[in-house]
Parts: C-alpha cells; sequence; structure tokens
C-alpha cells in the first residue's frame, strides 16, 4: 500500500504557483492575484477551511480577503456583497463558504456570482462547460482529485471506477470528469447514492474507489477489491481526549484495515482536504491570469 500524500503534492503545487507569482507577476510589476471568501455565521468546519486558505495564500504570495457576516444576515445583504465582489476589479476570483444558513437560497446565491470569478467553480455556467469538455473552473474538490491521481500516474483509462456519493460538489463532478475523454478521464463510471441497492458489490468491483458518502467509516475492508486505488473524501471530527484540539479527523473509509488491501489510498487527514484548497488557489491563479472567459 502506498499513500495518496496529499501535503506533499499540495506542498509541490503551492511551490509552483509561488514561482508563477514570483515571476510572472510580481517580476513584471503586476499585482500579485487577489482572491476572497465570503463567511457566513460561525459553522467551525466552514472557518477551519476559509483560515486554511487564508494560510494558503500567504505561502504562494496571493492577496486574500476573508467578508465575515453574521449568521442571521438577510439574503438581500448577500446577494448585494456578491455584486460588489463581481465588479471590484481588484479582486481576480471569489467563494461563498457553504453550508449557507438555512434562510438563504444557496443556489440563488451561487447563480449570481460572475462566472469569470466562481474559483469554486459552482455556477451552472462553469458546470455546463465543465460537461461539454470546455475551459472553465472545475470545483476543487474534484479538481484536486483529479490531480492526485495525476502526480502520482494512476491510470484511469479503461478502469471500473465507482463514486460513492451524487453531491454536486463531489461525487456528480468528479463522476463527469473521470468518464471525459481525457489524460485521467476514460473511465466507466458507475455513480452510487443512498437509493442504489447493494453499493458493498458495486464497491468491491472498483479498481478506483471515490468515496464522499459523509458518513465516518461507511466503507469497510470487505467492500474493496485488493489492489484496488482507494480516494476518501470524508472528513469528521471525533471528540478526543488524547489531541490537543480535543478531537481526531477521520474519513468515510475504515483507514487501518482497507489500507492493508488496497494499493493506494488517501488519509485523513492528510489527503483530499489539504488539495482542495490548493486547487482553489489553481483556480484563482487562472482567474488572474484571465484564462476562462
Amino acid at each position: 500500500m502506498k499513500l495518496l500524500d496529499g501535503k506533499l503534492i499540495a506542498g509541490q503545487i503551492k511551490s509552483e504557483i509561488a514561482t508563477e507569482v514570483n515571476e510572472n507577476f510580481l517580476g513584471k510589476g503586476l499585482n500579485p492575484p487577489h482572491i476572497a471568501a465570503m463567511l457566513v455565521g460561525d459553522d467551525p468546519a466552514s472557518k477551519t477551511y476559509v483560515s486554511g486558505k487564508e494560510k494558503a495564500c500567504r505561502e504562494v504570495g496571493f492577496l486574500s480577503s476573508v467578508y465575515k457576516y453574521a449568521a442571521n444576515v438577510s439574503e438581500e445583504k448577500l446577494l448585494e456583497a456578491v455584486d460588489f465582489l463581481n465588479n471590484d476589479p481588484e479582486v481576480d476570483g471569489f467563494i461563498v463558504q457553504l453550508p449557507l444558513p438555512e434562510h438563504i437560497n444557496e443556489q440563488k446565491i451561487t447563480e449570481r456570482i460572475d462566472p469569470r470569478k466562481d474559483i469554486d467553480g459552482f455556477h451552472p455556467v462553469n458546470i455546463g462547460k465543465m460537461v461539454l469538455e470546455l475551459p472553465c473552473f472545475i470545483p476543487a474538490t474534484p479538481y484536486g482529485i483529479i490531480t492526485l491521481l495525476d502526480r502520482y500516474d494512476i491510470e484511469t483509462e479503461g478502469k471500473n471506477c465507482v463514486v460513492l456519493g451524487r453531491s454536486h460538489i463531489v461525487g456528480t463532478p468528479i463522476s463527469i470528469l473521470l468518464s471525459r475523454k481525457s489524460k485521467r478521464g476514460n473511465a466507466t463510471v458507475t455513480l452510487c447514492h443512498s437509493f442504489t441497492q447493494d453499493i458493498a458489490s458495486i464497491a468491491s468491483k472498483a479498481d478506483i474507489l471515490i468515496v464522499a458518502m459523509g458518513k465516518q467509516g461507511f466503507v469497510t475492508a470487505d467492500m474493496v477489491k485488493n489492489g484496488a486505488v482507494v480516494v476518501d473524501v470524508g472528513i469528521h471530527r471525533i471528540p478526543s481526549e488524547e489531541t490537543k484540539s480535543g478531537y481526531i479527523l477521520k474519513g468515510d473509509v475504515d483507514f487501518e484495515k482497507v489500507s492493508r488491501k488496497c494499493s493506494y489510498i488517501t488519509p485523513v487527514p492528510g489527503g483530499v482536504g489539504l488539495m482542495t484548497i490548493v486547487s482553489l488557489l489553481q483556480n484563482g491563479l487562472k482567474a488572474a491570469k484571465k484564462i476562462i472567459v
């Protein structure tokens, strides 16, 4: 078993981005890329992600701004904030951190974002372009998964790939990317969800298993084929008295037992989560270079 080391690959990519910022922006007298985030409420996971994004921006030389709003902010106020960022020439791209409070229509907010600044890749224009294999911003987590497979030279062509979970953020887009005519595509993809019958049997036939069910320890060793590649997207905070933070992180996969059977596996933490943040930086760089129009 070998680790698909998100920390290692993310570090390599951040180094590459920092070099480009120094040479092609600062070295030419241009402002560095500037990306922003809108954070609503006090969700711990959202605050952690946005904090990680800020830290990553500093490491590569990006400018980073965070716009914070109370959980009871009105939908109208958020739409006005999106309009402001859409029209701010100093901001190259931005995200609206999800989830939003229940009284806010997430889809309405997402559709208000200028697709050219939508570095999360959630706008219908970018999703549509992704399906049609046109230049676009790809959602950060699926982008990170594809990058990880590519950096480890894991062959996807002709492989049987099973995706557990059909969210618009991870499951559905990664299923599309893996089936496209591309270097890390051309796989035969099965997309499973809560209504799928006999998920365990389907998963056990996968050459590549992508797990994004949002259920801690969902995938057990009997669900994994010998030699399979396993990508664990899940992340769960489990209370622990043995750590300073008071919790440990676990994924959707029973890592200890599954790792004994597979050829490659992502750890939690240190896997897909770090690739998500670095993929956001890659999208931010594209936004600053005006590659996506």
